[in-house]
């Protein structure tokens, strides 16, 4: 994509002053809140009962609460999101479902663990009563939610049904399981019945329903308040398409930082449970947007032949896949297939900006026919150091680059004469491509703080150093709520 002479060199605002929380404070911000149910509770004068029935309560109390914040780690709020991206959101989205699951099905058999350890016979009994009796329906009912939501997300990719249709009973069971579960704590709940704990938890269901007003009405306000129009659709390579989207005259300017995404949508379609992620190839120094999107599912096999003139509907942007908060000497880009979609938008933004520092650029694909851009790419060297590696994996009759995969020895030749440690690598492409290069840049030298990337899918491929390394984070957040849990039982 070319630039008009008129916009090259101009300083735009990239982005306004958001209010962003570093991901420490977060975690912190996170144990506090789901840990206020348990103090709100542990002055509350209830009838005495046994250690395991106070660590039951606690893991009601804790995994309720827990539960509504799911609503909030969705990666659509910006002091949330804005600070660990796409990717760590939603590693911690699913991790956080796990304890929360683990801590609502050990709610009720731990009521009942001290009964049936003196009699077993007694024991079923009274668990089949928690399942069973009226007043205990709802919370019955939240669990069951709960674990349809889950499983559902587990099996996404192997249910008939189109991703739209999924989004809408993943907030439908949500919506379910936390009703269900504020309706049980305050109907049937020892501590939560009356009390600052009863006020906590209706102070909660206000906050999910104004979170949802804000997610799928106020947004969808926006999305008709502040249209957008398709102004061209350009094939770029095989069943690859770069949309050129503009704002109408009464829309103000995106602002955003070069390798950002946004959720799209079209159409009359334009409502937020049917938008997608899409990363913008594009640069903040150009009026309006640019996407790359492969045909790879329900909404995008049919994305070529969408109109111009369509209506668009952009809700962004997000993500931390941007040079802007890295102080480095020097630029690796590293694209997988359709992760070429970011890594245009960081190199066309560098080439506005007439950037000094060493790019070094590596693309891969599957077969030739797979590649986007490369003459654009090719044309951006006569205003950036810039060095280019392409990499197919299958060979063709009019093939001139490398064939084969990135390893250990071409990102070693990319990295020749920069320092390693000045550095920034900024990677995108589907996950196992993008955790085995990861670690190898890590094994070369690079930081881990250097090393960022986005996954266009999560399929297959072991989890990179630097996932390892913030599930354990993620744990001790788990660790955190755990003891939380334990303090109440040895207090209560």
């Amino acid at each position: 994509m070319t630039f008009p002479e008129t916009e090259i060199g101009k300083e735009k605002p990239t982005r306004g002053a958001h209010f962003r929380l570093p991901g420490m404070a977060l975690a912190f911000v996170y144990i506090a809140f789901c840990g206020a149910a348990l103090m709100l509770a542990v002055g509350r004068a209830v009838a005495p009962f046994d250690a395991w029935e106070k660590a039951a309560a606690a893991l009601g109390l804790v995994g309720l609460a827990a539960m509504a914040v799911q609503f909030v780690t969705s990666g659509r709020f910006e002091a949330v999101s804005g600070r660990l991206g796409i990717d760590k959101i939603m590693a911690f989205h699913k991790q956080a479902a796990v304890w929360v699951l683990l801590a609502l099905v050990l709610h009720p058999f731990l009521y009942v663990l001290p009964t049936w350890l003196e009699n077993p016979a007694l024991g079923t009994e009274r668990l089949v009563a928690y399942l069973t009796l009226p007043h205990y329906r709802s919370g019955l009912v939240a669990l069951g939610a709960l674990l349809l939501l889950i499983v559902s997300s587990i099996l996404r990719d192997r249910l008939p049904w189109p991703y739209e249709a999924w989004r809408l009973s993943h907030v439908l069971l949500a919506l379910v399981a936390v009703v269900g579960g504020l309706h049980h704590a305050v109907s049937v709940g020892r501590f939560s019945m009356h009390g600052l704990l009863n006020a906590y938890w209706l102070a909660l269901g206000v906050a999910v329903i104004v979170i949802i007003l804000i997610l799928h009405g106020w947004r969808w306000w926006k999305l008709h308040r502040h249209p957008w129009r398709l102004a061209s659709v350009t094939k770029r390579a095989d069943r690859m398409w770069e949309l050129d989207i503009q704002p109408e005259p009464k829309t103000p300017p995106r602002r955003y930082h070069a390798g950002q995404f946004v959720w799209m949508t079209e159409g009359s379609r334009r409502a937020p449970i049917f938008d997608h992620p899409f990363s913008i190839a594009d640069s903040p120094q150009r009026p309006g947007l640019s996407l790359i999107i492969k045909e790879a599912g329900d909404f995008t096999r049919t994305i070529g032949s969408i109109p111009p003139g369509t209506p668009i509907g952009i809700d962004g942007p997000y993500g931390e896949f941007t040079l802007e908060s890295h102080d480095c000497d020097a630029v690796l880009l590293l694209a997988g297939g359709v992760g070429i979609a970011p890594i245009m938008g960081l190199l066309r933004d560098m080439h506005a900006r007439a950037d000094s520092r060493p790019v070094r650029l590596a693309y891969a694909a599957g077969i030739p026919e797979n590649f986007a851009c490369l003459n654009e790419i090719e044309a951006t060297k006569s205003g950036l150091d810039l060095r280019t590696m392409y990499l197919s994996e299958e060979d063709g009759p009019d093939w001139q680059g490398l064939i084969g995969r990135l390893d250990r020895d071409r990102l070693g030749e990319l990295l020749e004469g920069l320092d390693r440690q000045r550095t920034v690598a900024l990677i995108c492409g589907p996950g196992p491509m993008v955790t085995a290069v990861s670690d190898t840049l890590l094994d070369l030298g690079l930081p881990m703080a250097n090393i960022v990337y986005e996954r266009f899918d999560y399929g297959g491929g072991a989890a990179s150093r630097q996932d390892r390394r913030r599930t354990l984070g993620f744990l001790s957040i788990g660790a955190g709520l755990a003891a939380a849990t334990l303090l109440f039982v040895a207090a209560a």
